[in-house]
């Protein structure tokens, strides 16, 4: 008996990041997603208080930015929880207020950085640890080479305040990179898509943890700097944390369907 005939290739599944018929329909597809993300990030225990926050910008209004209502447990928010802020934290829709402190940081990251669609920034545990060493990620695993000469130390205390000249000296540290460890504070990440930006954050809390864990048992090895860059450019871009996020945001909202709503 002879073996089954190979399916094409072309007849196999693939998720990638949809195409868009309408400005609705891509601010409907960002704002699911942001609700999918803030679920997941108050299951990964990345909530702490009323502090973290993650923006989408919208796709028309695109000085305007979707966010998390101030002071909403992470795990509650749905769709239609979320509120639209102008750069000036002012609330254009929606129900509740806006974190000030939070909406300064991200506007100017925002506005510095045209191409991003979202960023995200929570107080998650060992991503606080490793801010407190005022240190970046080293190229340990694979993981962490995604972030290799790609994310930035922002080197000052940062304040709760609501300051935009802080704001603006944070997206000036960033740069053109996809993260930044901000000292004694935690992290903050930045990509082309919601998906993106809240994979890159996962990511690099995880790397965060390896990071400090290896270092307690150990001396870890450092990956070589050719090699480094080499598993940054395979792995490092927003498509590949787009396709890495989707499982995760497969099953949130197939075990969540109310953030949806």
């Amino acid at each position: 008996m002879s073996a089954p005939t190979p399916i094409p290739v072309d007849q196999l599944q693939f998720a990638l990041p949809p195409v868009h018929e309408s400005v609705a329909d891509e601010r409907r597809h960002r704002k699911e997603r942001l609700a999918g993300a803030l679920r997941l990030f108050g299951r990964f225990g990345y909530e702490d208080g009323v502090s973290g926050h993650i923006t989408a910008r919208d796709p028309e209004f695109t000085d305007c930015y979707w966010v998390n209502p101030f002071g909403m447990p992470f795990k509650h928010i749905t769709v239609s929880d979320l509120i639209l802020v102008d750069g000036a934290g002012q609330v254009l829709e929606g129900r509740y207020h806006v974190n000030q402190a939070a909406i300064t940081v991200h506007a100017q990251v925002h506005e510095a950085r045209p191409e991003v669609v979202s960023v995200a920034h929570c107080h998650s545990l060992r991503g606080r640890a490793l801010s407190a060493l005022g240190e970046l990620l080293e190229p340990i695993t694979q993981e962490a080479c995604a972030f290799y000469e790609d994310h930035a130390l922002y080197d000052a205390a940062t304040l709760a305040a609501v300051d935009a000249d802080e704001g603006r000296r944070i997206a000036a540290a960033l740069g053109d990179r996809k993260a930044a460890v901000l000292r004694n504070h935690g992290l903050l990440t930045v990509g082309d898509s919601v998906d993106a930006a809240a994979w890159w954050f996962i990511s690099m809390e995880r790397s965060c943890q390896i990071q400090l864990e290896a270092r307690a048992a150990g001396r870890p090895v450092l990956i070589g700097h050719k090699d480094a860059v080499a598993l940054r450019e395979q792995l490092g871009t927003d498509l590949v944390a787009w396709i890495n996020y989707q499982p995760l945001w497969q099953d949130v909202s197939r075990g969540e369907p109310d953030l949806l709503s």
